[in-house]
Order: C-alpha cells, then sequence, then structure tokens
C-alpha cells in the first residue's frame, strides 16, 4: 500500500517532498519495531536487512526520504549501502536518531493497534531518563550517511533538541507526537487554554530549541488557521 501510495503522489504532485517511515511495527502482530525471535528479543541485526528491502522498495516507488524509525542498531549504514548498490543515491536519508521510548506515543499506538503485546521498547528505544545516548545516537547516525535526524518526541525532549542541535552538521527535526497533540486538545477542551494559542506556542518552542523541520499533526490547522 505505502509505495503505490508514493508512486500515486509524485505522479499528481511531483513537487510534493515525500517521506515514508521505515519500520515493521505497523506489519507486525506483536507490535514491535523489529522482528521478535523464540526468546521474545528483538533481533537487530535480521531486522537491519529488512529494513534496507523496504527502504529500497519505497526509494524506487519515488520516496524522496526514507526515514528509519525503528532505532536498530546500524541500519542508516545499510541503508544507506543498499540505496546505493540498487542506484538511488539521490534517495534521502532522515533518521528517528534519538527516539525516546515515550508514554507521549499512546494515541497513535491505540489508532494503529501497535502497541507492544509483550514487554516494551526500552531494549531499542533510549530511556526517558537517558539524555547522553541520545546525542551519541544522533552522532552516530550522522557519522553512519543520514541526511537529516529526528528527535522524538518534541516539547518534553527539548532539551534533547537543543543539544542535538548544537552538535549536528545536518538539519535537525523533532516530531510532536500524537500525545503532545492530544494533549494540547484535551488541555482546550477542558477550558484550560485557547487550542490555537497552545499550538502556536508550542511549535515555537519547538523551533527556539533548535528544529530546522518540525513534524507535526497540527500542521494542516497551522496552514489553513494561523498562515
Amino acid at each position: 500500500m505505502v509505495p503505490r501510495s508514493i508512486a500515486e503522489l509524485k505522479q499528481h504532485l511531483p513537487s510534493c517532498l515525500v517521506f515514508s517511515d521505515i519500520a515493521l511495527d505497523p506489519y507486525s502482530s506483536d507490535g514491535h519495531d523489529g522482528l521478535v525471535g523464540d526468546n521474545g528479543q528483538v533481533l537487530n541485526d535480521e531486522t537491519v536487512h529488512m529494513l534496507s528491502d523496504m527502504a529500497v522498495m519505497h526509494a524506487r516507488a519515488g520516496v524522496d526520504f526514507v526515514a528509519p524509525s525503528d532505532m536498530m542498531d546500524g541500519r542508516v549504514a545499510a541503508i544507506r549501502y543498499a540505496l546505493d548498490e540498487a542506484g538511488l543515491i539521490n534517495t534521502g536519508i532522515m533518521s528517528y536518531a534519538a527516539k525516546f521510548a515515550s508514554a507521549f506515543y499512546g494515541p497513535f499506538r491505540d489508532a494503529l493497534q501497535s502497541a507492544p503485546k509483550h514487554g516494551d521498547k526500552k531494549s531499542y528505544q533510549i530511556e526517558p531518563a537517558n539524555g547522553r545516548q541520545a546525542l551519541n545516537e544522533a552522532l552516530l547516525d550522522i557519522e553512519e550517511g543520514a541526511d537529516m535526524i529526528m528527535v522524538k518526541p518534541a516539547l518534553p525532549y527539548l532539551d534533547i533538541l537543543r543539544t542535538v542541535a548544537d552538535e549536528s552538521t545536518v538539519p535537525v527535526c523533532a516530531y510532536q507526537v500524537s500525545g503532545e497533540y492530544s494533549t494540547l486538545h484535551a488541555a482546550s477542551n477542558a477550558g484550560y487554554g485557547n487550542l490555537n494559542d497552545l499550538m502556536l506556542e508550542s511549535l515555537t518552542c519547538i523551533k527556539r530549541a533548535g528544529a530546522d523541520l518540525i513534524f507535526s499533526y497540527f500542521t494542516d490547522t497551522m496552514l489553513t488557521t494561523i498562515l
């Protein structure tokens, strides 16, 4: 479905910049971002091989940037190698470099029914208390060939975003995730603030902390209401 959608988008909107998520959790019955072995552990290397195949498939469909969101070790280098070997040298990589094992993904996981069926994702996503690992992961992804890197979530991790932005040699993205979006809606619905004001202030803070690009569920509202 995703490669077909990419091809349709590029056919009808050729100037539209398209990013595609590269991970296994939407297609997995156990909800993890990687393949799971008989012992219940996520298999890093086997997953990286499959992610590389997925990235090539999406790139051949016309995507501009593949965006590995899985947090497996070594996947950026492997994807870059696979893309280059397939002659897809102009396809960029935007890595989810500092992706935390956050509770703020809840609404998205509920909609996609992709919450882990066992355990959690802290064996490959970053423990929320571990800020040092976030910078290390980001720098490793740049070294492996990432053209952009991402911090996710955004608002609870503005300190991480600032630290990464100060050290990065490539554009830094931030993802205002479903839990952040839903929290601001809930606050507005409860009468604790004007939604447009909450939205604009939150996005401004993300930008101020160092984001060159922001991914947000508020994008359509920003384009139609504010801008």
